[in-house]
């Protein structure tokens, strides 16, 4: 897998935005707090990353791809830009985030179990957990088709619902769990924000 990811940072063009660009920064904004040790999981160009550091957040910002952290890195080099294992654990101490921000990353997880013990040990205790992820609510499948949004050879693992999103943030331990979805008209939301403490 991080072939594939090495190849998909060097072929996107060098000007792209994030996706839902203005949702998710206003969604991160909110959480900031001057001080806070900040974790950006999957940090791709660095974009977010810059954004906690601009708003007085110590900041890390970890990924999978080499070429996406080049490009952080040459954006944003007074930064810390860290490349982590696909499917191993996180190299980063215990307790060592107040904020851990993870926006469409967790649809990419092999073994989300595995993803989800590794990002509650890097958290400190009350530590705040921020997702985004697609949205795959029923009526959205329906009048799409899963075939959209999980392609046989693509990179998105996993689909979920707010419900499935809410439950297993639950299952892992995860305090205070809200999910909402956002972005498109009512019952075909095309993201879903969540929030949870540890």
């Amino acid at each position: 897998m991080r072939d594939y990811y090495e190849d998909l940072w060097r072929r996107l063009p060098r000007d792209l935005q994030a996706p839902e660009w203005n949702l998710r920064s206003a969604l991160l904004q909110r959480e900031l707090r001057a001080g806070d040790r900040f974790l950006d999981l999957g940090c791709g160009a660095g974009l977010f990353s810059a954004l906690a550091a601009a708003s007085g957040a110590s900041t890390t910002g970890v990924d999978v791809a080499e070429a996406a952290l080049e490009r952080a890195r040459a954006a944003y080099p007074e930064l810390d830009f860290r490349r982590v294992p696909f499917d191993g654990p996180l190299p980063l101490e215990d307790n060592s985030f107040d904020l851990v921000w993870a926006s469409e990353v967790i649809e990419h997880a092999a073994d989300t179990a595995a993803w989800l013990s590794e990002l509650r040990r890097v958290m400190a205790p009350g530590g705040r957990l921020l997702i985004t992820t697609p949205a795959h609510g029923r009526l959205r499948l329906l009048v799409h088709g899963v075939e959209r949004y999980s392609e046989p050879q693509g990179d998105h693992l996993h689909l979920y619902t707010a419900r499935s999103l809410r439950a297993l943030l639950g299952e892992f331990g995860f305090a205070e769990v809200e999910v909402r979805a956002a972005s498109g008209p009512p019952l075909l939301r095309r993201t879903l924000f969540a929030r949870a403490l540890r």
